[in-house]
Formats: structure tokens, sequence, C-alpha cells
């Protein structure tokens, strides 16, 4: 693996670690985004907390992070196994970003923006279900997955490279899996903090997880 490769990964990866969704909650609220809502750094919670405008800024900038690693290493003459690892470095960028602490969002729309460059056709089909299943449902959840699943159906269906079959598949298993992550990091907070509230007087809990006796010390 070369210069050449090497390089279009780390740059996807520093693109995938533009905070969107923080930068838009600072500028609009004075708030970091993954203290408001459900915490998520992404446009669903944007939007939700600030407002369809914000949110939808935050989507199409997401998004355009993930088409533009795809973009970029096409430049770079990339073969399409190497574009795909591309596509996964944004949306590992996004869900650990360096440039915010490495606790980011669950990546669904900088997915979307690399499937939409290495798929577009297999795109426009997975994003009309979602849509459409979004519209009379309202569950967000049921209707991307149904969305997610037709375009892999249709990449397989219409012969596409299996690079970026496989690819697909891995960047949307990502996406469940920061979701868990997330979900865990969640519970073990509110765990820590219920349990601080209930240590007996004169008892911290210590950063290691032990509670310490504080009784008689002094400043």
């Amino acid at each position: 693996m070369g210069i050449t490769v090497i390089i279009p990964l780390v740059l996807a990866y520093l693109l995938g670690s533009i905070p969107t969704a923080v930068i838009v909650s600072r500028l609009l609220v004075h708030a970091d985004i993954r203290s408001l809502g459900d915490r998520n750094m992404g446009a669903r919670n944007t939007a939700q907390t600030l407002g369809w405008k914000a949110g939808w800024i935050v989507a199409a900038v997401d998004i355009s992070k993930g088409a533009g690693s795809i973009w970029m290493a096409q430049a770079f003459g990339l073969d399409p196994f190497w574009q795909v690892m591309a596509g996964v470095c944004a949306v590992l960028g996004h869900d650990f970003p360096i440039l915010a602490g490495f606790h980011g969002g669950q990546g669904l729309a900088a997915s979307l923006g690399t499937f939409m460059v290495l798929a577009p056709r297999e795109s426009l089909y997975g994003l009309s279900a979602y849509l459409a299943l979004y519209l009379l449902s309202r569950n967000f959840d049921l209707s991307a997955g149904v969305g997610i699943g037709l375009l892999v159906l249709q990449t397989w269906r219409f012969g596409e490279p299996t690079e970026i079959l496989i690819g697909e598949v891995a960047i949307v298993l990502l996406v469940p899996f920061k979701k868990i992550l997330d979900r865990h990091t969640h519970v073990t907070m509110l765990e820590d903090h219920t349990l601080g509230k209930n240590l007996p007087e004169g008892e911290v809990k210590s950063e290691n997880g032990f509670n310490q006796h504080t009784t008689g010390l002094r400043k």
C-alpha cells in the first residue's frame, strides 16, 4: 500500500471527522448537540432539537463528506476496492472524529453519500423506498432499514463489482454497530450518574469506579 493510497484514506477520515452537527449547534444555540436531544451527532437529532432547516444543513454536509471521500479516491486513481475503503474511512471519521474527541454520530448520512457515488442508480431506488415508507409510517429506523436493504439488493441485481457490494454491506453494518455502542455508552453514563446520586453521605465515586470515603478529609 503506497503513499498514493494512504493519503486519500487519511484525508477521507479527516473529512468524515468534521463535526457538522456540533458546529451548527454551537453557532445556533451555543451548545454541543451531543448534550441535546438523544445526544447523537447527526442530522436527525439536529432536526428534532434545532429545527428542520438546521437538520437539512447537517444532512447535506454529512452526505457530502461521504461522497467527497469517494470522489477524492477516484481523483487519486484508486480502484473500486480502495474507493470503498475511502468511504469506510469517512464513515469511521464521522463515527469516531478526531476533531471532536472521537465521540461522533452514527454515520447514516455519510454512508448515503458514499452509496450515491459508488452506486447512484441503486441509491435512487433505496432513497425512494425510504422516503415513501417514511411518509406512510413515520418510522425512521424501519424506513432506513428497508431503503438500505433495497439498495444492497439492487446492487447485487444489477451486477455491480463485488468490491462495491461487499463495501456497501460493510458500511451498512457500521451504522447498527455504532448505534449499539452509543446505547451502551449512554446506559453506562446513566448508571454512573444514578450511582453517584445514591452513594451514602461522605462517599464519592472515583474515576476508576470505586467508592471513596471522604468523611474527615480536608480541602
